[in-house]
């Protein structure tokens, strides 16, 4: 940074400034390009480095006609691609595109504040899309950006250098942070006027159907699709092997897709869901909090089995379905946080065969023909006790096919064809938890046996930073569920039978890396590299839990912490009027404490000495304003005309006999002249090696 500071600061003046200011403005451009056509990323570029050529250059900017047909084909071009000028993307467009157009305008100071607040507003944007923490920090430096381009056309006389303005941005910024954490913690936060736009948000996970391949590739994946803070009295995790978290539950198959039986699950009414899910549930509950991604979809994701409907914030409500899949009123676009109360120890589904579990036998035709005939087989050959239920030996049978046949767990099994079971069972030998379960429910529904699938996350990996159970895309599992009477649904995972270690001791498949994660990893040790990871991702939990998740909610425990009984909004508003309050009375009182204990005029006549030590000139602290002048203009010569004769004004302030009838009261005139002071043609400060030998030559009497 230091030397493109340097670089700048051999331009012109206007020249520098502009080509700072059109720099902030592509850093708060760059992250909108993926939300905004490609032609406005191109046609804002463009206008950029033209205004950027000109003012290198010093050529002049364009004529009010071409300013007026690119904003003709700005709006025309925005109008075509949305239809319209009117919502979220139309409008960021069109700010964005204004922005660019706004710097070919930039004469005056008055063009130059417009830039500023087009910039504010656009710096702003950025939030509508992503409110993560790089998205924050990268706007932060923006905001540091525009500010000190801000401070910097307040200083119209001279040429102070950019660092200068920068450091005091940043005392702004630092002075206005308190006020920022007050206002942040205690502003209520009132649906429906708190809260930005939250559509398309999320990213995709876990589908709503099934295809044979799918969740392979989502495994590739390794983002986070939910964290987990368990509430242990004890301080004992829950094992790995116990953490099913449920999602869609798929029994509908055509021969290559599973999916739901009935049409709530595919984006149906939500209340539509009434039919019990005779769950019964035993033993001690598990307590935790679970903090969603968003992924687009209206379901929650919980351990198996949640009976209590989860805590949710205000605006979503959720019901569970017979399948035990909670359904929210609306789909989660944004990062959500909830509390659950869930019973590793369950029994859901009807206990004796009825006509409603006739559903989960039935198998499309023409599909798997050898399939079919090792089920056969298997009904003939597995021993059976006299009058007993043959359901559990042959789900026994069929695992013991999986153990012992040679079938191995992985991530690339190929393209399955038409008859994905039979490929499985008798061709290929080897798949990814869809394939294994997919291959399973087949062989038990042609067997018989009511199946049906079931599709979530299975495990994950406590952070060491912050103690939360993080689980990721890569953790995308599919198990199966089998009806066994007297039981009801009963899990079976066939891919333990393949993989032990895929639920046992979290083995997970992994994608080869490559050649830059190679490459980091050789220069970096794989534990270093985890720790880093771990850093990072405490982090952006620690950014989703307590500054995109602080609802009112957590505003409210703030004020219960405090020793408030039943706090309200109302109580929000009187307690951060109170510490604005107390805020503005302290810095009064500082002000004038300040005032009467330190002289202003001494003060200034101080820094000025150290300024003018800082550009080669030390002077002595007995030395007068007046002689001060004189060495000034002996040392710099004529260019510190204004800085001497506001030297000898400032002794006139103190010393000379005020005017009849003057204007200005001697307050106001010290006022005035700090003001100039700051727009003094100051000296530049010598380099090092000139002050060096200027000071061996004093010494040596030279």
């Amino acid at each position: 940074m230091s030397s493109t500071f340097f670089a700048l600061s051999r331009l012109p003046r206007e020249a520098r400034d502009t080509l700072f200011l059109l720099g902030v403005v592509g850093w708060i451009i760059v992250p909108l390009i993926p939300h905004v056509p490609p032609w406005a990323s191109a046609f804002a570029a463009a206008l950029l480095l033209w205004r950027a050529g000109l003012a290198g250059r010093g050529r002049p900017l364009p004529g009010r006609w071409v300013l007026g047909g690119l904003l003709a084909l700005a709006v025309a071009g925005t109008g075509l691609t949305f239809k319209t000028l009117a919502g979220r993307d139309a409008g960021v467009t069109l700010i964005v595109l204004l922005l660019a157009l706004k710097t070919l305008e930039l004469r005056a100071r008055r063009d130059a504040m417009v830039v500023f607040f087009l910039g504010f507003f656009t710096l702003l944007s950025n939030f509508l899309f992503s409110q993560s923490l790089p998205t924050a920090a990268a706007m932060l430096l923006a905001l540091l950006g525009l500010l000190t381009a801000l401070v910097q056309a307040h200083m119209p006389v001279g040429r102070p250098p950019l660092m200068l303005a920068m450091r005091t941005a940043l005392r702004l910024m630092l002075l206005g942070a308190p006020v920022m954490a007050a206002l942040f913690l205690l502003f209520p936060r009132i649906a429906p006027l708190w809260g930005l736009p939250k559509d398309t948000l999320g990213r995709s996970g876990l589908a709503g159907d099934m295809q044979v391949g799918r969740i392979a590739a989502l495994a590739l994946d390794d983002g986070i699709a939910l964290r987990v803070r368990f509430d242990l009295p004890n301080g004992k995790t829950p094992p790995q092997s116990a953490l099913y978290f449920r999602g869609p539950v798929l029994a509908s198959f055509d021969g290559r897709t599973w999916r739901p039986l009935d049409d709530m699950a595919q984006g149906g009414p939500w209340r539509r869901i009434s039919s019990p899910a005779a769950l019964q549930v035993s033993g001690a509950p598990l307590r935790y909090e679970v903090t969603l991604e968003p992924h687009q979809q209206n379901w929650l994701l919980l351990i198996d089995a949640a009976p209590a409907p989860p805590g949710l914030p205000e605006g979503f409500q959720a019901a569970m379905s017979p399948e035990l899949l909670w359904r929210t009123n609306r789909p989660v676009m944004s990062v959500l946080r909830y509390r659950a109360e869930s019973y590793p120890q369950f029994r859901h589904g009807p206990l004796q065969r009825n006509a409603t579990l006739n559903a989960y036998t039935e198998l499309p035709a023409g599909f798997n023909p050898r399939t079919l005939a090792l089920a056969a087989q298997l009904r003939t050959q597995t021993p059976v006790a006299p009058g007993a239920d043959p359901a559990p030996a042959l789900v026994q049978a069929a695992l013991a096919r999986l153990r012992t046949g040679g079938y191995r767990y992985t991530l690339e099994p190929g393209v399955f064809g038409t008859h994905s079971a039979d490929e499985f069972w008798f061709d290929r030998k080897q798949g990814f938890c869809e394939h294994i379960a997919s291959a399973f429910v087949v062989l038990l529904r042609a067997m018989g046996l009511p199946a049906r699938i079931v599709t979530g996350y299975q495990g994950g990996e406590v952070n060491p930073v912050d103690g939360y159970w993080t689980v990721r895309h890569s953790d995308a599992h599919a198990w199966t569920e089998v009806w066994l009477a007297g039981q009801g649904w009963v899990r079976v995972d066939p891919t333990a039978a393949v993989a032990p270690g895929r639920v046992g001791s979290f083995a997970r498949l992994q994608a080869p890396a490559g050649a830059f994660a190679t490459a980091v990893n050789t220069v970096i040790s794989p534990g270093m590299v985890q720790q880093l990871r771990a850093v990072w991702e405490a982090m952006n939990n620690g950014w989703n839990q307590w500054v995109l998740n602080y609802t009112q909610g957590r505003q409210l425990d703030v004020l219960r912490a405090l020793g408030f009984d039943a706090p309200a909004w109302p109580d929000l508003i009187r307690l951060l009027g109170a510490l604005l309050a107390a805020a503005a009375l302290g810095g009064a009182a500082w002000t004038l404490w300040e005032r009467r204990q330190h002289d202003p005029w001494l003060r200034l006549l101080a820094r000025t000495r150290r300024r003018l030590a800082r550009a080669g000139l030390p002077l002595p602290a007995h030395l007068p304003p007046r002689a001060m002048a004189r060495a000034v203009q002996a040392h710099f010569g004529p260019a510190a005309a204004p800085l001497a004769q506001w030297l000898q004004q400032l002794e006139q302030l103190r010393y000379a006999a005020p005017a009849p009838g003057a204007a200005q009261q001697p307050t106001q005139t010290l006022r005035t002249l700090a003001r100039t002071w700051r727009r003094l043609p100051w000296p530049r400060p010598q380099p090092r090696h000139e002050r060096r030998q200027r000071h061996e030559r004093r010494d040596n009497g030279g």
